[in-house]
């Protein structure tokens, strides 16, 4: 995942990193934007990765990565769950 969009949405969301370090992680990166990304990030993200990626995210998600809300929209978008029927959020587990 080279292309320089995704470079520039890994700049402006993921700030406390450079660009190809916040990369070394791409999920990281897509989950944080379709959480927190304005619509221009979101509809920017859309044009570079496909909704794969965007559902794989949503799978792979890691505990704390998307507040209720986004993890609710993006649910509804992408697999068309209602509230009644999302999975549960990620959670950390501790042994």
């Amino acid at each position: 995942m080279s292309d320089p969009r995704l470079l520039g949405l890994a700049k402006r969301n993921v700030w406390w990193l450079a660009p190809d370090e916040a990369l070394e992680y791409p999920q990281r990166v897509i989950a944080r934007i379709m959480d927190m990304g304005t619509f221009e990030d979101i509809h920017e993200l859309v044009g570079v990765v496909d909704e794969a990626a965007l559902r794989q995210t949503l799978q792979d998600a890691e505990a704390g990565q998307f507040r209720p809300r986004s993890w609710s929209y993006w649910q509804y978008i992408l697999n068309g769950l209602a509230d009644d029927t999302l999975p549960p959020m990620p959670v950390r587990k501790v042994s």
